[in-house]
């Protein structure tokens, strides 16, 4: 049923006297009448204040009529409503008063130290846990002693050190090591890294270095713990300009926290940096960094102990030889051996294999020295010229004595352009000795041309590639090092060039001339080209010989893409076997 319009005010008057209406409901607040009539309509119509005309009506009509008095309704929602402003401003004025007593505590707290502490006996590394570094070792085990019994050494007069400065190549252990004292010493433990100190706003490192030799001598004796100081400790006096920055206040700060007017008994700082040549001469006195102790690469015993460690929570295959390994990986430090075991432990889980064979730990060694594996290249024209290229490296490694021993030759492409390798196996005596010989230095420039001469022998001058671009950039490193710094040439025994300053060192700013004449220059550049046209040679000749050799290591490689050290040494014997009598004859 369609709801019928309002009615004016006089007609209301009219159906209320003819009982047309069946009740009103009056409304004060709003005033209007809600009509409701016999079959159920409802209406609205305004109506004056106070009238007491439709209440006379109603009355007499006997209509009944009810008063809503809404007003008390209005006025309590209005309280209401007043009542949750004051509430929201207040929230918001204390809000506002914590927010800025929050921003004057971090304003009063940005000079203090942001040095983590470990408390006594939170630390679970242990010397055991670190390995193939003894000497280092045993260097800081003396620092524990120092702290679990003074009383041993200030007896005789020995003063405990101030500083210990842990130096070596990125990832061979510093830090594991201070972990290792802190857990070792049972005493409270500072760490925080170099960076932390400095901030833009001047005065603020200086401070923070204050507080933090504050603390530490309230809980004394204990040890500070600085990452990468290098970081502050740069030489000062720098640059253009003049030295004083906020970097330098803080090294100032420090060097006078170490060793100045108030004694720091009891607090040891240890610190790590793998640019020690970069470092203040007044940081590194005795009685600021009493020791310094290096962190070498460590050699094949270490590097089998350091396999043996991360060899605890990975299973291993029982043929897998940690001693092999250990030869296999020359110069890989602690974080490079934890690496390789960890992509090995990933690719033995891809593969759905419960425990870590030499397989996929000759993958994982492969990804981390070459790259990604990518598609293997088709049978081509590229692919052969790749592989005479890579057998050019292989059979001269083999034949040189002097050369490093050949591990394996592959056409396996890798991510980044490489389209196959012929990876060796430095020797590990030159690496622990590093002293190079001239024979070994000239063996590896003969194998560096060995891919240029292989294909100058087998597809002529005119026809030889770019791919030896990376293997020229080496040859001329090497030459040029063996003419200006080792000696190894006709100008004598003399270095001529020598590792560039750095310039934020303030070093060797405006000097850009070398320290030799035109003429000298001259025949630097004669020598070196001399170097590598002797070494291009040399390759040509140890190949040309052999080109039947070489095709059937080329057909070899390609139709198994891979060879190994071993098979390819051996092929190689049987040739040189077969060959001998015949050029005695």
């Amino acid at each position: 049923m369609a709801k019928p319009p309002p009615p004016s005010y006089s007609k209301l008057l009219q159906q209320v006297r003819k009982g047309q209406v069946k009740d009103l409901e009056l409304s004060l607040l709003r005033r209007e009448v809600t009509v409701t009539y016999p079959a159920g309509a409802k209406v609205q119509v305004p109506v004056f204040n106070n009238d007491q005309e439709l209440l006379r009506t109603a009355q007499q009509a006997r209509v009944p009529l009810t008063v809503r008095d809404d007003r008390r309704d209005e006025a309590t929602a209005g309280l209401i409503g007043n009542i949750l402003l004051v509430v929201l401003l207040f929230g918001g004025l204390t809000l506002l008063i914590r927010r800025s007593s929050q921003v004057a505590n971090r304003a009063m707290g940005f000079g203090r130290s942001q040095a983590r502490i470990q408390p006594e006996g939170s630390i679970d590394v242990r010397f055991e846990d670190v390995a193939g570094i003894a000497e280092a070792k045993q260097e800081l085990e003396e620092v524990v002693t120092f702290l679990r019994q003074p009383e041993r050494f200030t007896s005789i007069g020995a003063k405990i050190p101030k500083g210990v400065l842990l130096v070596g190549p990125p990832g061979t252990g510093k830090t594991l090591l201070a972990k290792a004292i802190a857990g070792e010493a049972g005493v409270p433990f500072f760490s925080i890294a170099a960076s932390e100190f400095v901030e833009m706003f001047v005065g603020v490192g200086a401070s923070r270095v204050r507080d933090l030799f504050r603390r530490a001598k309230e809980k004394a004796p204990c040890i500070i713990f600085i990452d990468e100081i290098d970081a502050v400790g740069r030489q000062r006096g720098a640059g253009i300009g003049g030295g004083n920055d906020e970097r330098e206040q803080t090294l100032n700060q420090l060097l006078t926290e170490m060793d100045g007017f108030q004694d720091n008994s009891g607090v040891i700082l240890l610190a790590a940096t793998n640019r020690p040549d970069v470092l203040d001469t007044a940081l590194m006195r005795p009685g600021r960094f009493d020791r310094r102790i290096v962190v070498d690469l460590p050699d094949r015993r270490g590097r089998e102990q350091i396999l043996a460690v991360h060899a605890r929570s990975r299973p291993l295959d029982p043929e897998v030889s940690l001693s092999d390994w250990a030869s296999r990986t020359p110069g890989f430090s602690g974080a490079d051996l934890s690496n390789l075991l960890n992509e090995a432990a990933i690719l033995t889980a891809r593969r759905d294999l419960q425990t870590i064979n030499d397989q996929a730990l000759n993958d994982a060694l492969e990804r981390i020295t070459m790259g990604l594996g990518v598609a293997p290249l088709q049978d081509s024209a590229k692919k052969r010229l790749i592989a005479y290229h890579e057998i050019g490296h292989a059979l001269i490694t083999t034949l040189l004595p002097q050369a490093d021993q050949l591990d394996k030759v592959t056409l396996l492409p890798r991510a980044g352009g490489v389209g196959g390798f012929a990876r060796t196996m430095p020797d590990e005596e030159i690496l622990d000795s590093g002293l190079i010989s001239k024979a070994y230095l000239r063996a590896r420039l003969v194998v560096a041309m060995g891919g240029r001469a292989a294909e100058v022998v087998v597809f002529g001058p005119s026809e030889v590639t770019q791919g030896a671009s990376g293997d020229l950039e080496m040859v001329s490193r090497i030459c040029r090092e063996m003419v200006t710094r080792y000696g190894f040439s006709s100008l004598g025994p003399v270095a001529l060039e020598a590792d560039a300053g750095e310039v934020f060192l303030g070093r060797d700013w405006l000097r850009s001339d070398p320290h030799y004449s035109r003429e000298t220059g001259n025949r630097i550049d004669t020598l070196v080209r001399s170097l590598a046209r002797e070494s291009l040679q040399e390759a040509i000749n140890l190949l040309s010989p052999r080109r039947a050799l070489i095709d059937r290591l080329v057909d070899l490689l390609i139709e198994q893409e891979t060879l190994g050290g071993e098979e390819f040494r051996a092929v190689v014997s049987r040739y040189e076997a077969a060959r001998e009598p015949v050029s005695a004859g």
